[in-house]
């Protein structure tokens, strides 16, 4: 059973076009979206329409539960470049959208098969705001995951991609779609790949397999649909884009 797994898209339709296109090349049997789906990006709305075409289960990432709940926002941070952009798509969107938001899970598990388990969260199994690094020590690692745990354990969060093997776990980090960032920011200003990025993962054998996958995009596209947006940070992105 292969597993492609996607997250932290952003509002970022034209990534997520080119994802959903090479997840089709690659062929897989489930897609699912591990959380951040809708905000700072210009597109919310069309984004998440597709992911409810295609009936792709959604993980709630804290950006989505922002939507849902605004005061959550402030604890997390007060920059007025993304309370401005969270406040325009919590109003961009319709009553189906926050619906389909309120229908995110907050986990999920997953039997690939042979008893291996694929085991699925935002930014780590107890918290959707938390950071899992390559560089976290493995001591903190031990609080932050559950016990007992699955073969492999995968989220999203940092916008930064990793494979890392702790203790005899397999924990993957399947990038960002939408905002890929060339190094962990911690809040700070990032700087964006033009890249789009996601997962696999699939048993076979007896074994699992985890392929961290980059996608070229076009960045006339991605500076297009940045301007002709009214998202607050539209004119950050279409320099990013440059």
């Amino acid at each position: 059973m292969r597993v492609a797994l996607i997250s932290d898209i952003h509002g970022n339709q034209v990534a997520l076009d080119a994802v959903l296109k090479d997840i089709a090349r690659v062929g897989v049997e489930r897609t699912v979206c591990l959380g951040d789906t809708a905000t700072l990006g210009p597109s919310p709305v069309a984004v998440l329409e597709t992911l409810r075409e295609h009936a792709i289960d959604c993980i709630e990432g804290n950006h989505d539960a922002f939507l849902l709940e605004p005061a959550l926002l402030e604890t997390y941070t007060q920059a007025p470049p993304i309370v401005a952009a969270v406040d325009w798509c919590r109003a961009e969107l319709p009553d189906w959208a926050l619906a389909f938001l309120r229908g995110c899970l907050p986990g999920l598990d997953i039997e690939l098969g042979g008893g291996a388990l694929l085991q699925l969260f935002h930014g780590t199994p107890r918290s959707h705001m938390e950071d899992l690094l390559a560089t976290t020590p493995a001591a903190e690692l031990e609080a932050m995951l559950d016990s007992p745990r699955g073969t492999v354990l995968a989220g999203g969060h940092t916008h930064i991609q990793m494979l890392r093997q702790h203790r005899g776990t397999l924990l993957v980090n399947s990038g960002s779609v939408g905002l890929p960032f060339r190094e962990f920011v911690n809040h700070g200003p990032p700087t964006i790949l033009p890249h789009a990025e996601y997962a696999t993962v699939e048993a076979h054998a007896g074994g699992v397999q985890v392929t961290l996958r980059r996608v070229r995009l076009d960045k006339d596209a991605l500076r297009a649909a940045a301007a002709a947006s009214p998202n607050p940070i539209a004119p950050m992105l279409v320099q990013a884009y440059s």
